[in-house]
């Protein structure tokens, strides 16, 4: 399966879920946010959101400034 991660085209040679992604490339952690399809998806939604072929992922660190 083909997806793109902050436009690098990327091979799973699984379907995997946004948390199951995140944990693979360690990037799961606090702050972190993303989008699928240039829509925000809720931190509380990763764990069951199927990726699907020719998905588009932005992958992003929050951070607090001032």
């Amino acid at each position: 399966m083909n997806i793109v991660i902050n436009d690098e085209a990327i091979a799973l040679p699984v379907p995997l879920t946004l948390e199951g992604l995140l944990l693979q490339l360690s990037r799961h952690q606090p702050g972190t946010a993303l989008a699928v399809n240039q829509h925000i998806v809720p931190r509380e939604r990763w764990a069951d959101w199927l990726l699907q072929e020719g998905d588009e992922l932005v992958i992003f660190q929050a951070i607090a400034g001032g």
